[in-house]
């Protein structure tokens, strides 16, 4: 799915950045051994490139992308085809970095300012669209040789896992109040109610919630926040006297919204900023003894809860906690009880292929987490606890519409960016992480799920009269 046509093209290119205070950015790879690294990841990125819908620049005129005239026939694209432009300002570094260290070596070069694009949604979309085809399946079946392993120190362990959280979530209240909504919500917008019918996969009743047309503007984001976190709510079964676990505070909007119905409210994080402005943010609201939150690790927490809900922190876990995580769900969840959980996925088969590669977003962007299929979830659940999946919700192109907003918020907030102390590097950084993500979930490459998992001896939702059609309601917490 393409991006809206009324942002295309909107996005302003950003200065060249510093990177005397970023190591490993500074000097572009040299050496014999960087520079026959160079010429091979040149040629296979123009090869791939000549086959995708997009317009690559080179400062010699070059220009490279798919056009259905002259594919066939091996030539460029002419200067008349209209594609999302990838302007490369620096071939030769641009092609040390990308060789020497694949994927992350791609985004780093673009924090260098190697390579630039006025709507860079739009081409990373093209290639999270054909990321599994990319690399010819020869090269592919060596990727054990060649692709980076993931660091021992940043795997979550009880040790590690408050110095990763701290690497994202600790970077400034400010910082995400740059481009974040009123609710300081930090995960997947819903902008419209789901539909009401189900489809069964695997023994799952799954339903989707379809886009709006036309997208969704800023001024709703808000509120699709809150229909988010209130669909989740509704799904835990939350109401007066309800003791509500939340692993992952946020910044506390469910918090308030789960106090607002009358529920009695523990919630754990382990960042110390976010504790400190939801404390502030519940207190505000007049819930404070209503809620209480934590500055903890979930495998510490105690108690018995008739709801536990979890927004977009299972991606935090890491695949080797996964049974550790479900597990403690499983013995805090009082009888009767269900847990409520959103959650970014990937394909499975995705999923077992890079299950052990380390990548530009575990560098710079979130440490020691990985993303889980929906298989994934519901094998480790089924095997390690008595706790089944009942339903799940596709949301993902509510996610890529959400970045789409965040991005757009960003980019327009850089001064303020720039003066709480972030400089251009770091900017660009953020921007492409912010791309990166919404290319993903536009491309379908990743998608976010709403999962209800509960002990079995309760109702399940109707999957006798699957649905026919697409139909829908009229109508990182």
């Amino acid at each position: 799915m393409s991006r809206p046509d009324h942002t295309a093209g909107t996005q302003t290119d950003l200065g060249q950045p510093e990177l005397s205070a970023w190591s490993g950015l500074s000097h572009v790879p040299t050496g014999l051994r960087a520079t026959v690294a160079a010429k091979a990841a040149d040629a296979l990125f123009r090869r791939a490139a000549r086959n995708l819908d997009v317009r690559v620049e080179y400062p010699d005129g070059v220009l490279i992308g798919a056009d259905p005239r002259t594919a066939d026939a091996g030539l460029d694209a002419p200067e008349h085809e209209i594609l999302p432009r990838m302007i490369i300002r620096d071939p030769d570094a641009f092609a040390r970095r990308v060789g020497a260290d694949g994927l992350i070596g791609f985004g780093e070069s673009y924090m260098a300012g190697d390579w630039t694009s006025p709507d860079l949604a739009a081409v990373l979309t093209v290639f999270a669209s054909r990321m599994a085809t990319l690399i010819p399946p020869s090269l592919q079946r060596l990727r054990s040789l060649y692709v980076r392993k993931h660091p021992t120190h940043e795997r979550n362990t009880r040790q590690n896992t408050r110095a990763n959280i701290a690497r994202h979530y600790d970077l400034s209240n400010d910082l995400f109040e740059s481009f974040l909504d009123e609710t300081m919500s930090y995960s997947a917008a819903l902008f419209m109610p789901p539909n009401p019918h189900f489809n069964p996969v695997r023994g799952v009743a799954v339903r989707q919630a379809e886009l709006p047309n036309p997208a969704p503007t800023w001024d709703v984001l808000a509120d699709a926040q809150r229909r988010k976190i209130d669909l989740l709510l509704d799904q835990g079964g939350v109401g007066p006297g309800v003791r509500l676990l939340e692993i992952g505070t946020g910044w506390g909007e469910l918090c308030i919204r789960a106090a607002q119905r009358g529920a009695v409210v523990r919630s754990v994080t382990l960042s110390s900023e976010q504790q400190e402005l939801a404390r502030k943010r519940v207190a505000e609201a007049g819930y404070q003894d209503a809620v209480r939150i934590d500055l903890m690790d979930y495998r510490e927490v105690d108690g018995e809860y008739d709801a536990i809900v979890s927004v977009e922190m299972i991606e935090a876990v890491g695949h080797q906690y996964w049974p550790t995580y479900f597990q403690v769900l499983d013995k805090l969840l009082a009888p009767g009880g269900r847990v409520a959980l959103q959650a970014i996925t990937m394909p499975h088969d995705r999923m077992l292929q890079t299950v052990n590669t380390y990548t530009w977003v575990h560098k710079y962007i979130f440490p020691g987490g990985f993303l889980p299929s929906t298989e994934s979830i519901e094998r480790i659940a089924a095997e390690h606890t008595d706790l089944h999946v009942r339903e799940r919700l596709s949301i993902g192109l509510h996610y890529a519409e959400t970045l789409r907003l965040w991005e757009s918020r960003f980019a327009a907030s850089g001064s303020r960016v720039a003066a709480l102390g972030f400089d251009e590097t770091f900017r660009r950084m953020w921007h492409f992480y912010l791309s990166y993500s919404e290319a993903g979930f536009r491309s379908g490459y990743l998608d976010v799920q709403q999962i209800t998992l509960e002990r079995p001896n309760l109702e399940r939702p109707n999957l006798e009269r699957p649905s026919r059609g697409n139909h829908s309601d009229s109508g990182r917490s």
